[in-house]
């Protein structure tokens, strides 16, 4: 018979640490979105759950008016949102991280005061943006245009559907910019200085030396980041309350999946509510297309570890 070895005893330390963040992940993470899979399978008026209608809500989200037409509106919306985002972040942080990590002038300064806006609330940042920097009356960014003698390109920023979004997707990649680059800096500051010092003796230049050793060096940090940025996007509620209030203005061109999930949920019916049990099946689609997400993006990302070693 086969002597099972005992767990190693650091292991078991570090379950001691974990336990308390797994309860605390359960109670307040998995257990409501179990919950909110089972409200899904039930009829409601307003926060009142009535019976069982099994897939009912689910047919209703994406066969009929105008349940269908705001989802898929959200999930585009949200796709959108989410690649302008990724390429702000993932190439604007990783430029200052370069930059950083080159020693350039106030580099240390920048390094601290980039995470700053990270540390405010996303709904003081809603009203600096919409109230003071793209308000139509009295907005900074418009008096700068002006100044500049681009008048012709002033415009209602968030009251116009084509440009609402993407600035929201700006206001929110500026405020989590100081995450990507610390996460880049860190990354590049880890690369052997052996490495770096070879690839200068062979006359490597910025780009070449960005492209063959940083970037593929950095790799899974990136594939940490972009995941940060999907789940953040796909489940981005505050944005939109904060600049767009719940309908996602103007005509619901900032409608993303959190805002669509809450007005659904709990609106009353009268202001355009579906009711707790549709709220829950917008919510239950949102965590599969998450999940879904997820497993790509670690699939890809591994697989593209792989090729690299």
């Amino acid at each position: 018979m086969a002597i099972r070895s005992p767990i190693p005893r650091h292991k078991l330390f570090m379950m001691y640490f974990l336990f308390p963040a797994l309860i605390i992940y359960t109670v307040f993470f998995f257990i409501p979105i179990i919950d909110s899979i089972r409200l899904s399978f039930y009829n409601s008026d307003g926060l009142i759950v009535k019976e069982f209608i099994g897939f009912g809500n689910f047919i209703k989200l994406f066969t009929q008016f105008p349940f269908k037409e705001r989802l898929v509106n959200a999930f585009y919306n949200n796709i959108k949102f989410f690649l302008i985002v990724t390429f702000i972040q993932n190439f604007i942080g990783f430029v200052i991280a370069y930059m950083i990590t080159r020693r350039m002038w106030a580099a240390d300064a920048v390094r601290k005061f980039s995470f700053l806006p990270t540390t405010l609330s996303v709904i003081v940042v809603g009203f600096l943006f919409s109230k003071l920097i793209f308000n139509p009356v009295f907005g900074i960014f418009d008096k700068i245009l002006e100044t500049m003698g681009l008048g012709a390109l002033i415009r209602p920023w968030l009251g116009d559907p084509v440009f609402a979004l993407p600035v929201l997707a700006i206001v929110i990649s500026w405020q989590f910019m100081g995450e990507t680059i610390l996460f880049y800096t860190a990354a590049i500051d880890n690369i052997p200085r052996e490495v770096i010092e070879a690839a200068k003796i062979d006359g490597a230049g910025h780009l070449c030396m960005i492209r063959h050793i940083i970037i593929p060096y950095i790799m899974p940090v990136i594939g940490i980041v972009t995941i940060m940025i999907f789940i953040g996007d796909f489940t981005q509620f505050d944005i939109v309350y904060a600049m767009s209030t719940t309908q996602g203005n103007p005509a619901f061109a900032t409608d993303l999946f959190g805002s669509l999930f809450y007005r659904a949920a709990f609106t009353v019916p009268a202001r355009g509510g579906w009711g707790i049990g549709m709220g829950a099946a917008v919510s239950t689609v949102m965590s599969i297309i998450v999940f879904i997400g997820l497993a790509g993006w670690m699939f890809f990302f591994n697989a593209k570890k792989k090729v690299d070693y």
